[in-house]
């Protein structure tokens, strides 16, 4: 009776603390521990986090400055702050403040002056080839003198030769009426004739004498001639050549005058040109499609200086780009080409750093350039696009967002993650190129 008085509340008690049964509790914790074993030997993908901001690769889709291209007064306002406008859509009117183009009949009156300056340049063209119609002439004239005293100089070569001919017979002759007169003469002094027939020689001898003397005289009267129609010969052509030179100096004359005319031309269209377009210049006009933003001048009659700023304007078609910056430590993991992912604000997102394949609400981007020069901000800045082959990018990015970029590097163990971050090492070098060309080589080989 007294043992099963004692046995029954021994019985309650093994029921109560089961002390026999056998503990769960160590397989569990072996389980845990190869379950963060295996955990140890995942794949980890190692990355550069950074944050930037969204631009975009192209200059003419970034915001730009609308800024007034000459001086001048605010007329008329066509668009506020906060308006879209498309391109060629007019944003304000100004008017001129510069004496020189108060005229309004600025660029009449410069075509009339253009024109009247055309005209000058006919007239002196026509007085050129006026100048050209003398200079011919003269040359005609000089030509048709000239062929006249040489026509005058052969006759008087031909008359020259006559009277020489005449000049050498009245020699002759009068050679023999002096040596008959000599003879008769001697025969007068011997006594075999008589005076009168001595005077008759005489006669004759003075008669050859006179004749020899006349024709030589013609002769140097026709020798004279000669030389005088070669005098007026070289004074025809120093007259004519006088008269040439003077009717080429008015014709270069003119020709300088053409020459400054069509100078004077050139700058007075120059004018009109730069006029004219000075006159569209008064109506500013978009560049592009955009926003128009931060107007710095409000009014009107407020004074422009010349490219002075008037607003901005935000373009609304833009090829998105984020730029961020990375540590100069992380420059030699950069490549062009290598994958990014990112966090955009304002789009909520759930990340698992070293699997980004399986995080939740980041994008994908590729590297397109980086920098090789430091920033004022002591950083490299990358440039990043966005990856074709992965989910587009949110349509509601606007320009200067905010965004946290993380460039995916080389895969890894987990626990040699952990290795590598305990003792301070960086990210394991590679190069994407490298990596590239392998996976072609292993494909072709395949």
């Amino acid at each position: 009776m007294d043992q099963e008085k004692y046995q029954i509340p021994l019985k309650s008690f093994d029921q109560i603390y089961k002390i026999n049964d056998d503990s769960k509790i160590r397989k569990w914790f072996f389980g845990f521990c190869l379950f963060m074993i295996a955990i140890l030997f995942l794949p980890w993908t190692q990355n550069i986090k950074s944050k930037g901001n969204v631009t975009t690769l192209y200059q003419e889709q970034r915001a730009q400055n609308i800024n007034s291209p000459i001086p001048g007064k605010i007329a008329k306002w066509s668009v506020r702050e906060g308006d879209f406008v498309k391109k060629g859509d007019t944003i304000m009117q100004i008017t001129e403040i510069k004496e020189d183009y108060l005229d309004p009949n600025l660029i009449n009156r410069t075509k009339q002056q253009l024109e009247a300056k055309k005209g000058t340049i006919e007239f002196y063209e026509k007085k050129a080839e006026t100048s050209d119609f003398q200079i011919s002439a003269l040359n005609t004239a000089r030509k048709l003198k000239i062929d006249q005293l040489n026509n005058k100089l052969k006759q008087l070569d031909n008359k020259l030769e006559g009277e020489k001919a005449e000049l050498a017979a009245a020699t002759n002759e009068f050679e023999l009426a002096k040596n008959q007169y000599e003879r008769q003469q001697k025969m007068y002094e011997e006594g075999l004739v008589s005076q009168t027939q001595l005077q008759q020689r005489n006669l004759a001898f003075q008669n050859a004498q006179a004749k020899r003397i006349m024709v030589d005289n013609k002769l140097a009267q026709t020798q004279q001639e000669v030389i005088n129609t070669r005098i007026e010969q070289n004074s025809v052509e120093q007259e004519y050549a006088e008269k040439i030179s003077k009717v080429q100096g008015d014709r270069f004359q003119s020709m300088s005058n053409i020459a400054t005319g069509e100078g004077e031309v050139a700058k007075l269209e120059n004018q009109v040109s730069n006029y004219t377009i000075r006159n569209e210049m008064y109506i500013i006009l978009a560049p592009q499609d955009g926003q128009i933003v931060q107007a710095s001048k409000a009014g009107i009659g407020e004074i422009l200086k010349d490219g002075e700023r008037i607003a901005i304007i935000v373009p609304t078609r833009v090829h998105y780009a984020v730029e961020m910056f990375v540590e100069p430590v992380d420059l030699p993991l950069i490549s062009v080409g290598q994958k990014v992912r990112f966090m955009f604000d304002g789009f909520p997102a759930i990340v698992f750093s070293g699997w980004p394949n399986n995080s939740y609400g980041t994008f994908g981007g590729k590297i397109v350039a980086f920098e090789n020069t430091i920033s004022p901000n002591g950083l490299f800045r990358v440039l990043v696009e966005e990856d074709n082959t992965d989910k587009d990018w949110p349509p509601q990015l606007k320009l200067g967002t905010g965004a946290q970029g993380i460039a995916l590097l080389k895969d890894v163990p987990v626990w040699y993650e952990l290795w590598r971050n305990i003792n301070g090492f960086p990210p394991d070098y590679y190069n994407l190129q490298e990596v590239k060309s392998k996976k072609n080589e292993t494909v072709k080989i395949k």
